[in-house]
């Protein structure tokens, strides 16, 4: 009798971001939809932290909730919108690269997850495995590891297990063939418990993300006309930092301006635009013989801004119009200073896209002084990530 391997072709879906409270106004579509998705490969061994990753980063779990995880026994793809439009594969521990279901050469990248606790030599196998098989199949597709639970071991310890794990890696493929040297292997040390989880994955996305150098661009300008010493563009819901300006990313910076954010979208949905919702909830039906044309429009032809507010609607066979107000796009923003004892720099947010928000560091003084600047220049850069999330969408879509 032979013995088949298992196949995990027929896969299952999670239960869509959409379908979860949304956060700042975020969703995220069904994998049923007809968006072309970039393909991201979520491997490790069985209870390496892979479920975890994924329920952290991109459906809120809790980090204390996710020992609750059950075990993944099949290929479940999530799907989630950003920038770019993500589809993960979530794997079981016993995936082989024969077992995938799936050529290696649908997938962007690849990131293979190592428990920093774990005896490596299981592993480091697998992850060669893959990395041989990736090379000839692939050689385009970034390889990313993450060396998880780091929040097991001392900082001592921690740093020499991550030495280890890196050169037992590169020798395993030195010993296999001498070409496999010049493959680009990215080492992360991560947790779910802190923010180097968000900063890793955010490395990771940066590779996808063909309009990268356009947003960031538009964040050095940012930066220069505004006195911003940082300014990062962060995914609200997932916390992922989408760019950044050309100055270095200093972790604790990073650091505060997640809990900012996480801090916003925990008390964000009890609030709203009191202007918004007025104009939202009114309705007015008017005679038809109060209306003339210079009522509605002014004596001049109109530019685009004189362009009335209101939308009007009339109805031929009922003498009666309905004036509808449009649907407002509502930007928030907040801001705090870091230092309320001695005013020093003040972080802000505003919101650029339903799915993105701006994040900035602003000294004090020029926040206070120059605000309607600072408005200014968020306005034109919000506009610029627009056209550019626009343009994305479109040539995803085949448009």
């Amino acid at each position: 009798m032979v013995n088949v391997p298992p196949s995990y072709a027929a896969t299952s879906s999670s239960i869509p971001v959409a379908q979860r409270p949304p956060l700042n106004g975020h969703g995220s579509s069904s994998s049923t939809d007809d968006v072309v998705r970039t393909k991201i490969l979520l491997l490790g061994l069985r209870r390496a932290g892979k479920t975890s990753i994924q329920q952290v980063l991109f459906n809120q779990l809790p980090p204390k909730q996710t020992f609750y995880l059950e075990t993944t026994m099949r290929v479940v793809k999530h799907t989630y919108d950003s920038v770019i439009p993500l589809e993960i594969w979530d794997c079981p521990g016993n995936i082989t690269v024969d077992t995938l279901g799936a050529p290696l050469s649908q997938f962007a990248t690849m990131i293979f997850v190592i428990d920093i606790r774990d005896l490596y030599n299981q592993p480091i196998s697998r992850l060669v495995e893959f990395i041989v098989a990736a090379y000839e199949k692939n050689p385009n597709m970034s390889l990313e590891v993450f060396v998880h639970k780091a929040e097991k071991l001392q900082e001592d310890d921690k740093i020499e297990n991550f030495r280890q794990i890196h050169e037992r890696v590169s020798d395993r493929l030195l010993d296999i063939s001498a070409e496999y040297e010049q493959v680009q292997l990215n080492f992360h040390l991560t947790s779910v418990y802190d923010h180097s989880l968000h900063e890793a994955f955010s490395k990771v996305l940066h590779k996808l993300i063909d309009s990268l150098p356009y947003l960031e661009d538009l964040l050095n300008v940012f930066c220069a006309n505004s006195q911003s010493p940082k300014a990062f563009l962060f995914d609200t819901s997932s916390r992922l930092y989408i760019a950044t300006d050309a100055s270095p990313v200093d972790s604790a910076t990073f650091n505060l301006c997640c809990d900012y954010l996480q801090m916003l979208n925990s008390f964000g949905s009890l609030y709203k635009s009191a202007t918004a919702g007025a104009r939202q909830s009114l309705s007015m039906t008017l005679p038809r013989s109060d209306l003339s044309t210079s009522s509605l429009l002014p004596p001049t032809v109109p530019t685009e801004s004189a362009i009335p507010t209101e939308i009007i609607t009339i109805n031929p066979t009922e003498n009666s119009t309905t004036i509808r107000p449009p649907r407002d796009l509502f930007y928030p923003s907040a801001s705090t200073s870091l230092h309320p004892s001695t005013p020093g720099t003040t972080l802000t947010y505003h919101l650029i896209t339903p799915q993105l928000a701006l994040l900035a560091l602003l000294p004090t003084s020029i926040y206070e002084g120059r605000r309607g600047l600072i408005e200014f220049n968020v306005v034109f850069f919000r506009e610029g990530v627009q056209e550019i999330c626009q343009v994305e969408k479109e040539v995803r879509n085949g448009g």
